[in-house]
């Protein structure tokens, strides 16, 4: 039974067990709050008090679940089984057994989808949300790129650090910002529901440190990029990022490195290469030096390698 419950809601064993902790306390505070309304109605007849009791405990599970689904971390999952519970009440609900079943990644796939079909046929900008963890250098670039073309619009930042620069450079610009809690996004559904909700097409990492979450890549395949500092595959990796990238390409006395935009997969660095550029080592560069020629190729060729596969993607929907 539990398995075919991790299968069905897509959750691991821990997850899973604070959701039925969630439920078994949800369940019990709302009986105790019931019981607790029943006595100071002064009800005499049995069968009208069971009645009165069991309308009163259908109208409160729903919140007693969302209070205690919020110390659990459990929220997301909560608001999200709730949701669906009120469509199918109203008769929003898959027409068969099977649509039912639907896994929730094929349902982000088709909620994405719809909004950029949406997002053509009214002529809004296409949305994407930049996920960065420190100064915002690309970031700064990639905003200032797109300011000026209104079909691409930067519509959020996503920085998992407060005080970053990043959220410097986003108020600035008048981007909203979301600022994301470690839990939530690899036990969640790693903020899924918020990019949705912001009606986010495409997910650009410019010096974003955590590893994307399966659920976030599964939600927005072949729609995440990312751009390492070194020519993959090599030195490409966990815990190969800025300066350890710049360091061991050094001391293995490379006479060349470079930038690899790729696409994000569910492993460190090994998604599909989109774009590779090249620079030259002398004898006499340094760590430091090589990450000043790195970030020159970062902010010339990053934005407008996002744009062509931006477009390239709007092509084939």
């Amino acid at each position: 039974m539990f398995q075919r419950l991790q299968q069905k809601w897509k959750v691991n064993g821990w997850r899973l067990l604070l959701i039925l902790i969630t439920f078994a306390t949800g369940g019990s505070l709302c009986g105790y709050l019931g019981r607790l309304i029943i006595s100071q109605l002064n009800i005499g007849q049995p069968v009208i008090r069971i009645i009165i009791y069991i309308v009163i405990v259908t109208i409160l599970w729903p919140f007693c679940v969302i209070l205690i689904s919020i110390p659990t971390g459990q929220f997301n999952f909560f608001r999200a089984y709730l949701t669906k519970m009120g469509q199918r009440m109203v008769g929003k609900q898959p027409a068969t057994a099977d649509r039912a079943e639907t896994s929730s990644n094929e349902e982000n796939q088709n909620k994405l989808i719809m909004s950029q079909k949406e997002n053509n046929t009214t002529s809004t900008p296409f949305r994407i949300a930049i996920f960065a963890s420190g100064a915002g250098s690309n970031a700064a670039k990639i905003i200032e790129y797109f300011k000026g073309k209104p079909e691409t619009e930067v519509a959020l930042v996503v920085c998992n650090k407060p005080g970053a620069g990043v959220l410097g450079i986003a108020q600035k610009a008048g981007i909203p910002t979301l600022l994301i809690e470690k839990e939530q996004f690899f036990r969640g559904n790693g903020y899924v529901d918020e990019l949705q909700h912001a009606n986010i097409g495409f997910v650009v990492l410019a010096g974003f440190l955590w590893k994307v979450p399966t659920s976030l890549i599964q939600a927005y395949s072949g729609r995440i990029v990312n751009i390492h500092p070194a020519l993959l595959p090599k030195y490409g990796g966990k815990g190969m990022y800025g300066m350890h990238v710049h360091n061991a390409v050094i001391e293995a006395k490379e006479k060349e490195s470079g930038i690899s935009i790729h696409f994000v997969d569910e492993v460190y660095d090994h998604g599909a290469v989109i774009y590779q550029a090249i620079c030259t080592i002398s004898d006499t560069d340094t760590p430091d030096m090589l990450a000043q020629k790195i970030h020159q190729l970062e902010h010339a060729h990053y934005p407008r390698v996002i744009e062509e596969v931006i477009a390239g993607l709007q092509k084939r929907s």
